[in-house]
């Protein structure tokens, strides 16, 4: 056998062993995709449920909002289109410096099911959202009155039946917490490239499918919509159970799941739809936030995930490509058994690649993502393993976290606090170090 033959063959067996790992490897993804699509109703899927079912409870919807000016009106003739017969709305105004106010009180009009709450401080151990959401509950007695507590974040836009299915649902599927996937929007370049790798590697951390279980649960949920039964949600103890946590969703998933209540987490289905970042850097310090808080600020694990994304959704798919271009580009090798080796490993790199297409485009169908970004991915889960990276990098060095107008020092295995950005105004010389 020729040496060029030689190298060949060794190439192409290599590539053909790579494409074996990634073949496996996202099998199991496509199984999970399957099943999740197959066993698990969407918010859409409620509107039918809601043609039959009574609507004699109450909601009393809950949005914390800072410096939201912009998205907030939107958010707001949402929640005024609702079909929903028993809806009270609070806004909880947390320490705005923008329009937000004015903007409210123009969008709200005159529509009586509507109140506004004005928070103007932050307790230094809470997190601001969260007790942006404790002080709504607290002064609202539509809130303390009503058998349903809906948490919704103001950059989200409801579907006008959208808190009509989703209650039909929890009564369905007699849940004590409903979660909605939201629908995110596909419009800036970030969102194209990086979104769906960025939610594929949280679905990954938290599988729908085991959020949906009632034993070995992997407690999930998306603090964008939370509905809770009113009694669950107090026996819980509530937001001021969770008073520190920058993800308070996970950390009050967490505590159904330790009183063993019922929690399901639906795909939205374009029923809620969210444009989670405005930019790229918000984007990036949002995800960093993320997946600091799932990882419960373990930079080991971080780096762990880091790792696992770029292998796993970029170079493995490289690797299976440049398997099939060799394969194609090159002739066959002179020994027949050495041939045949080399065309099967061919053939497990198209059979990978196809695997892959196949949960990359499924995925972004669900997610009502354009389909032609979805090869987009392979540079996303680059950029995402990045992004893990940066997170661990961060909890290393005891670089805080900015969100809203604090900062959050964050290690693992303390009790986190919160104190005031350093630049808000009356931060103190303690909220810079």
């Amino acid at each position: 056998m020729l040496t060029g033959d030689l190298v060949l063959l060794i190439l192409r067996t290599l590539l053909g062993i790579l494409s074996a790992g990634m073949l496996a490897y996202w099998s199991v993804g496509l199984h999970r995709l399957i099943r999740t699509i197959r066993d698990l109703p969407t918010a859409r899927d409620g509107l039918k449920t809601a043609q039959g079912t009574p609507f004699e409870d109450s909601v009393c919807v809950v949005v914390p909002a800072h410096n939201e000016e912009h998205s907030l009106p939107i958010h707001i003739l949402s929640l005024k289109a609702q079909d929903y017969p028993g809806l009270h709305v609070v806004l909880s105004l947390d320490r705005c410096t923008d329009g937000t106010y004015d903007a409210a009180i123009r969008a709200v009009g005159n529509d009586e099911r509507f109140e506004i709450v004005v928070v103007d401080r932050c307790p230094d151990d809470w997190a601001g959202k969260v007790h942006a959401v404790f002080q709504g509950v607290q002064q609202s007695t539509a809130a303390s009155n009503s058998d349903y507590l809906l948490f919704a974040d103001a950059d989200t836009r409801f579907h006008p039946s959208c808190i009509r299915a989703t209650v039909a649902l929890a009564k369905e599927r007699k849940a004590d917490l409903v979660s909605l996937l939201s629908t995110l929007t596909y419009d800036r370049w970030y969102e194209w490239f990086v979104q769906m790798s960025a939610c594929l590697e949280l679905m990954y951390q938290y599988p729908v499918l085991r959020a949906n279980r009632e034993e070995r649960r992997r407690a999930f949920a998306n603090g964008q919509f939370m509905l809770f039964r009113r009694e669950a949600y107090l026996r819980i103890g509530g937001h001021e159970t969770v008073k520190g946590e920058l993800l308070e969703d996970l950390a009050l998933a967490r505590l159904v799941a330790e009183n063993r209540l019922r929690a399901t987490v639906l795909p939205a289905d374009g029923m809620l739809v969210c444009t989670m970042y405005e930019s790229w850097n918000e984007f990036r310090h949002g995800w960093k936030r993320i997946y600091s808080e799932s990882a419960r600020c373990d930079a080991r694990r971080l780096r762990k995930w880091a790792a696992r994304a770029r292998i796993t959704g970029t170079l493995l798919p490289l690797a299976a490509f440049a398997g099939i271009l060799l394969g194609i580009t090159t002739g066959a090798i002179p020994v027949p058994a050495m041939d045949l080796v080399a065309r099967t490993a061919t053939a497990i790199s198209s059979v990978a690649l196809l695997v892959w297409a196949l949960v990359m485009a499924g995925s972004h169908r669900v997610a009502h993502a354009p389909l032609w970004a979805f090869p987009a991915t392979v540079a996303g889960s680059w950029i995402v393993g990045g992004i893990l990276a940066a997170a661990a990098a961060d909890i290393e060095a005891g670089r805080p976290t900015l969100w809203g107008d604090r900062c959050y020092v964050r290690r693992p295995g303390v009790d986190h606090g919160a104190s005031p950005h350093p630049m808000s105004p009356g931060a103190s010389d303690a909220g810079n170090r």
